[in-house]
């Protein structure tokens, strides 16, 4: 197993050192990024040798053992909204595809180690004003390795938790970008009128970023509309979804497991 110095740009990202001078101005510049646009990124987090080991060991999983999924959704992933008609504009379906693999089918991984490492939560606990943050304990749910091929995507959707943290491991060759729209609804506003227009294309005003493999995302995505446009190219795009909670042993609902992975175990 290599050592986490191995693993990441510990050097250009102090993690594990937030007290130092570089440590605190890490900090401050990612809470700035958030507060700015709802989002950092820590680009080059991995390092190549590291990201390309990681690379080959969640393909060879996904090679193995991947489910494909498949969903017609809203942007809410919800079949009901509470105060709004099924035919509502709001409410369009969308087409999400990918293939993906979970934490227990990639043990023992440099992704898994470095989910794992106690200083990355801690430094994602001070950007985001948390007491603390915690690994989730569930073995589907905990960490998700996402595969999307030509022509697949992650449609339009609101996140459940406050903010999502992926790890770009493969960039495609074309597509395959992360686009967002900032300030579309509040807790106070849910703005269907809004949503709606956007989603009918009248409403253009959205972000879109290419990240480059290696780069640690953070994203606050509960009141931000977000998705991953279509892959295009026979190179997939592969990334890491890594989940923390402030409270300890978290786990989803044996039903949101059948949903998202095909299994309950």
């Amino acid at each position: 197993m290599l050592d986490i110095e191995q693993i990441l740009d510990l050097e250009s990202y102090p993690l594990n050192d937030l007290k130092s001078d570089a440590g605190k101005a890490l900090v401050e510049r990612c809470r700035a990024d958030v507060e700015a646009t709802g989002l950092f990124n820590l680009d080059g987090l991995v390092r190549l040798d590291a990201l390309e080991r990681c690379v080959t060991e969640v393909k060879a999983a996904l090679d193995r053992e991947a489910y494909t999924h498949q969903q017609w959704h809203n942007i809410y992933f919800k079949t009901k909204i509470d105060g709004l008609e099924d035919d509502h504009p709001a409410l369009k379906q969308a087409l999400t595809s990918n293939r993906k693999v979970c934490a227990d089918q990639v043990p023992d991984s440099i992704l898994m180690q470095i989910y794992e490492w106690p200083p990355l939560a801690d430094f994602l606990a001070a950007v985001m004003a948390k007491p603390q943050l915690h690994t989730m304990d569930d073995h589907l749910a905990s960490v998700n390795v996402m595969q999307y091929g030509d022509g697949e995507a992650l449609n339009w959707h609101f996140d459940r938790s406050e903010f999502t943290t992926t790890l770009l491991l493969q960039a495609p060759e074309k597509g395959g970008e992360f686009e967002y729209r900032l300030g579309l609804r509040t807790d106070d506003d849910p703005n269907y009128d809004g949503i709606a227009k956007f989603l009918s294309g009248e409403d253009g005003a959205f972000e879109r970023v290419a990240l480059s493999p290696g780069t640690l995302n953070v994203f606050k995505g509960t009141n931000t509309a977000h998705r991953v446009s279509p892959v295009v190219g026979n190179r997939e795009r592969i990334i890491a979804v890594l989940c923390y909670y402030e409270n300890p042993g978290v786990r989803f609902s044996d039903e949101d497991r059948i949903r998202f992975y095909g299994r309950a175990a």
